[in-house]
């Protein structure tokens, strides 16, 4: 409104300071204007808004820029699109859920990496709503960036949260490690969680790591150690410890924090000892043959809660949790309360007794 009339001001102005009275149809012309500016502005927004895709996404790529152009076509020509749309919807969803059912094993992992998948903060962020306030230093040597930690409130619950944080560009991926811990990470993680346990505060991790950081000022200051420092320990803890993979769960950079009552997976995740590039390499040597180490590794959240690893597995969106941030948020909310709700009414004692007799039944013993 504000740009007609403007128009309108302008083109009076100058008519009649020239002295023209010729016809000229302004609200027409005006119009046109505000229509170029809704084409320029929904284009503009859907492009922004336009993800990355994974070529096995190809089809729901292609689906979801016929949406985009249909919702266009209906603006540009003022003509009701909403039927052809909802059929474009729904062939949508009907096409995820035939697609993230058959995924392969090397597929989840790409999935656990994509670029749009929420990290940790993301998730306390959500989960607190942004009721969160961020601890930092291990009190030794420094604040690495690539674990967070501190309480937060959840339904009016205070809890402590923990989890590795990757970047999301480029420079944040630096500044962060690429969510590679140093040794004075999980130190850091160990002294909130010590803290929680004063407090006598529930703990939540989210783990979401290629591993712990390899360097060698890594080693030369204990990472061996600090990880199994942060086992030892978390085995003790006399409050609730729930850890949630949420990404990568890769070798001992997750089970430095992922020792707990209640371990899960979301649904396109993967836990193993080691990363199938890796695992091609000593194997094969070479990255050529990950699609088969992925699958010889057993990685995938439903080989996991299979083999006893992990106690539970968390449903995605029908389209992945990189394509839903709300949704999975609410999820992973819901279900971090209704594990509360069944560590905590019971005794210290018991629930560190359940925690080593569950991990001492892991693995086979002959």
């Amino acid at each position: 409104m504000i740009l007609c009339r403007e128009i309108r001001l302008r083109a009076s102005e100058e008519f009649v300071s020239r002295g023209l009275f010729l016809h000229l149809d302004i609200g027409s012309f005006a119009t046109k204007i505000q229509e170029r500016i809704k084409i320029f502005t929904f284009v503009h927004t859907s492009k922004s808004n336009m993800s990355t895709y994974l070529d096995f996404e190809a089809p729901l790529q292609a689906l979801q820029e016929q949406i985009l152009q249909t919702e266009q076509i209906g603006i540009t020509t003022e003509v009701d699109m909403s039927d052809n749309i909802a059929a474009l919807k729904n062939k949508y969803t009907e096409t995820a859920q035939t697609l993230f059912s058959t995924l392969s094993p090397w597929q989840r992992v790409q999935l656990s990496r994509h670029p749009d998948r929420p990290y940790t903060l993301a998730y306390i962020n959500a989960i607190t709503d942004n009721n969160f306030l961020e601890l930092h230093g291990d009190r030794g040597v420094k604040d690495d960036k690539a674990m967070v930690g501190g309480f937060g409130s959840i339904n009016g619950k205070t809890v402590m949260f923990i989890g590795q944080q990757k970047g999301i560009n480029t420079k944040m991926r630096q500044y962060r490690n690429f969510g590679m811990p140093n040794p004075e990470g999980y130190r850091k993680a160990l002294r909130l969680m010590k803290l929680a346990e004063k407090f006598n505060k529930p703990i939540v991790t989210f783990i979401d790591t290629p591993g712990a950081f390899p360097g060698l000022e890594a080693e030369e200051r204990g990472q061996g150690e600090a990880i199994a420092r942060n086992i030892y320990e978390m085995m003790r803890l006399t409050v609730p410890v729930i850890c949630i993979i949420i990404g990568e769960g890769a070798s001992g950079g997750a089970l430095g924090i992922g020792v707990g009552d209640k371990v899960v997976m979301l649904e396109n995740t993967w836990y193993s000892v080691i990363s199938p590039e890796s695992c091609s390499s000593i194997l094969w040597r070479s990255w050529e043959h990950k699609e088969q180490a992925a699958s010889a590794l057993k990685l995938t959240p439903t080989d996991m809660q299979g083999f006893g690893l992990v106690d539970d597995v968390i449903k995605e969106p029908v389209d992945g949790a990189h394509r839903n941030h709300e949704a999975i948020f609410s999820e992973v909310k819901a279900n971090i309360l209704a594990y509360l709700k069944e560590l905590e009414p019971m005794h210290p004692s018991d629930r560190i007794t359940k925690r080593i007799e569950k991990f001492n039944q892991m693995g086979v013993w002959k």
